[in-house]
């Protein structure tokens, strides 16, 4: 799906899942060069905000938690005011799409959650060259994909969302 092709009265709240390296952030870039829209990149803000206090997986599941509360008042808005906005957020557990979905509910915006799927090996291949080319803000060890990608789960039909599948060629 374009970004064009939902409705043009309404915002769209993009959502984003897919494992570690699987093309998220590459997604979510191409879809913010729709004009009206906005990115919004946990990343981004957990290495401006937090970075020097991120040791560990629990570090992150601490600091994203606050970062979720900081922010959702500020996305609400974003939509409120006819901002398309794409949340470049990991929708990959069923609670993180709660958090989600209880924006869409709270703005009355349209969503489209795009998921993207990619091969384990895929994700690890692609993580060791943005681990190498020390581009990105935060560099996940193999381990730490294992621990993250054990929490990892698929969209259901049951939790409302439309979702956009994306296979393994997309990047």
């Amino acid at each position: 799906m374009r970004i064009d092709e939902t409705s043009q009265n309404v915002p769209t709240l993009h959502i984003l899942c897919g494992k570690i390296a699987s093309g998220k952030s590459t997604l979510a870039a191409t879809l913010a060069q729709t004009p009206g829209s906005v990115v919004l990149s946990e990343d981004s803000w957990l290495a401006l905000l937090f970075k020097e206090s991120m040791h560990s997986v629990e570090d992150y599941v601490h600091y994203s938690a606050v970062l979720k509360r900081a922010i959702k008042p500020h996305v609400i808005a974003l939509l409120q005011a006819g901002v398309d906005v794409i949340l470049d957020f990991p929708a990959n557990t069923v609670a993180s799409r709660q958090w989600m979905m209880s924006i869409i509910q709270e703005s009355g915006a349209q969503h489209v959650l795009h998921y993207l799927v990619v091969s384990d090996e895929t994700c690890k291949a692609r993580l060791r060259q943005r681990n190498a080319a020390g581009e990105h803000e935060f560099a996940a060890t193999d381990a730490q994909f294992e621990l993250i990608t054990r929490y990892f789960a698929p969209p259901a039909d049951e939790e409302g969302f439309k979702v956009r599948h994306y296979e393994e060629e997309h990047r």
